[in-house]
């Protein structure tokens, strides 16, 4: 009888058996299909998302663009010439209408940002300034007078302490010298009274052992010549159209803001160019 109960009830066995494997799969098919169904709401939902922030970023973009454009046309209407400069592309234009006259290539504005060791709320962005600027200044031989930041930056390449030197201050120095201002001079005064001036340049500040000296304004070692070119069109703020020593960052996004150009472009420039032409950035 055992046995016979045992034929009886094995095939019945096997089949709830079966159909439990066949149950717990349909589940388990069922909850990965939920899964993939969310998976796919959310995608869709942050491909939304990220579409409509493109979008944003395209208008602002656009907004930009047509507002210079706009700005260009009423220039373009009165046929006055006007310079039109891309940070993107690093390109100049200098326009009469739809008539180009004048195009070449420049470096703008790397975007770095610079802060003063040990805080004090110094920072710095180094970016060209978008919008409509004006040539307010047009400079033979320009000076180019270096910020704070340009010292601060030198410092900290080379792991000095920063000094800002002031009237009445020495610095010792070597062989019982010292460092000190002498009228419009920083110099090196000597036990015997002699004072040599420095001879500074961009890349060659003054140093004496682990500092740096940051010169005061109005000192001729304030002053680096030969660093901007034979000419400059002054935009206002401490930016301007300039020349380079460095003719090979042109093309890049690599100064301080300014807009610098190959000093025989700036030399174009400075002839066809006339006092309070409109330049567009953007």
């Amino acid at each position: 009888m055992p046995s016979e109960l045992t034929r009886l009830l094995l095939p019945g066995g096997i089949a709830i058996a079966l159909a439990a494997t066949v149950g717990w799969q349909w589940s388990d098919a069922s909850g990965l299909a939920g899964e993939r169904a969310a998976w796919r709401e959310r995608l869709a939902a942050d491909s939304a998302t990220l579409r409509s922030a493109r979008q944003v970023a395209q208008g602002v973009t656009d907004s930009l663009a047509a507002l210079l454009d706009g700005r260009a046309a009423r220039d373009s209407a009165s046929d006055r010439p006007f310079i039109v400069i891309s940070i993107a592309d690093n390109r100049l234009w200098y326009r009469r209408g739809e008539e180009v006259l004048f195009e070449t290539r420049v470096a703008t504005g790397s975007g770095k940002f610079l802060e003063k060791t040990g805080g004090g709320g110094e920072q710095w962005k180094f970016e060209t300034p978008r919008g409509r600027l004006v040539v307010q200044r047009k400079d033979i031989e320009p000076a180019w007078v270096p910020p704070d930041w340009h010292y601060v930056e030198a410092a900290q390449k080379r792991k000095l302490e920063l000094l800002r030197l002031q009237k009445g201050m020495e610095v010792p120095a070597a062989a019982g010298a010292v460092v000190t201002i002498s009228g419009s001079n920083v110099v090196t005064r000597y036990p015997d009274g002699r004072e040599v001036p420095f001879e500074v340049k961009d890349g060659q500040e003054i140093r004496v052992g682990n500092k740096l000296i940051m010169p005061p304004f109005g000192t001729n070692q304030r002053r680096y010549t030969g660093v901007l070119g034979a000419n400059r069109l002054y935009l206002g703020d401490g930016y301007g159209i300039h020349g380079t020593d460095a003719p090979w960052t042109i093309g890049q996004s690599v100064s301080h803001g300014c807009i610098r150009v190959r000093n025989e472009d700036i030399e174009t420039l400075f002839r066809i160019v006339d006092l309070g032409t409109p330049v567009y950035v953007y």
